[in-house]
């Protein structure tokens, strides 16, 4: 996960530096509603790889009861020099520690530094590395998590429990109330339409990584919690064209583009102000965009070649 978010360091403020080409992502609505399809290109100029990346993403809320994982995808990584084919790589797991990672960075830069709680709405492998990035840039001591499966949230405490990575206590809250009192940092990682807490709930001062709503008609976050948030995002312009928690509000208006700040790799490169004070809540909505990918992608690809991993194919 350090790595991970050190990448997305680097692939947010290249982005936000115009050194990456990375078009809105196309989408695929399936009859019946049964699933999204999303296909999301990236070219990064990016050292010695520069590369190309292109994920096929498959979201299909009704899986869970099924069985299967709501989320598939790959990951095709190229040569941006030469076009040569490098890597196929599993893109659910690759989703789930960048989508993680970015959560961190914001994490790191945005949230107080002596943030000691975390909320975290949703129990599944998004959570996870949620939680995973948010252990590793704050010494947090006190886990709160909520679902609407309670199965589902025990067998994310013992996941959690079992990495050996967090000593602290983990509380599976009976609430949304339950979970965000006095939290310092919040992360909402569900598939809900709808926002998944109350305004008055939210204490001064926290910061909130949104990360589960993916379409111009979702949302988790209430409008009165985003009207009064100072907001950044991974990308303006993929924001304001599929960011449901910001676009509800912004067509009630209940709130104005102009309260967007900016995108988090200009923080990143200090173009933009960051919190201004302890009271301040901040929210970073990130929709996912390509650039994370072709560098998350670039990372597994050299780490995979150092170690031996993932297996030899003709191309």
């Amino acid at each position: 996960m350090n790595d991970a978010i050190a990448g997305m360091k680097v692939a947010f403020s290249l982005y936000s530096s115009g050194l990456a080409i990375s078009p809105l992502r196309s989408r695929i609505e399936l009859p019946g509603g049964n699933g999204s399809c999303f296909f999301m290109p990236a070219y990064l100029r990016d050292g010695d790889m520069e590369p190309v990346v292109i994920k096929a993403v498959n979201v299909f809320p009704g899986n869970r009861a099924r069985g299967e994982a709501t989320v598939h995808a790959a990951v095709l990584l190229m040569d941006g020099r030469t076009g040569k084919t490098l890597a196929l790589i599993e893109g659910a797991a690759l989703t789930a520690i960048r989508t993680g990672a970015a959560s961190g960075l914001a994490t790191d830069l945005l949230s107080r530094p002596e943030s000691r709680t975390v909320a975290v709405f949703g129990a599944g492998t998004q959570a996870r590395t949620q939680i995973e990035a948010v252990c590793t840039v704050r010494p947090i001591d006190e886990i709160r998590v909520f679902a609407r499966d309670k199965t589902h949230v025990k067998a994310f405490t013992r996941d959690i429990q079992a990495t050996g990575l967090f000593k602290g206590r983990i509380i599976e809250a009976d609430s949304p109330a339950d979970a965000l009192g006095g939290a310092d940092i919040v992360c909402t990682a569900t598939t809900s339409s709808q926002p998944v807490f109350e305004p008055a709930d939210i204490t001064p001062g926290t910061h909130i990584n949104a990360i589960g709503a993916y379409l111009p008609t979702q949302r988790e976050i209430p409008e009165k919690t985003v009207s009064g948030a100072s907001v950044y995002v991974d990308s303006v312009t993929s924001a304001f064209s599929e960011a449901g928690d910001l676009i509800i509000p912004m067509n009630s208006g209940t709130m104005k583009k102009e309260q967007v700040k900016g995108e988090i790799g200009e923080l990143v490169l200090g173009r933009i102000r960051g919190r201004s004070g302890p009271e301040e809540i901040t929210l970073f909505k990130s929709v996912g965009i390509a650039v994370q990918d072709a560098v998350a992608a670039a990372i597994a690809y050299r780490n995979a070649e150092r170690s031996g991993a993932g297996a030899e194919i003709d191309w």
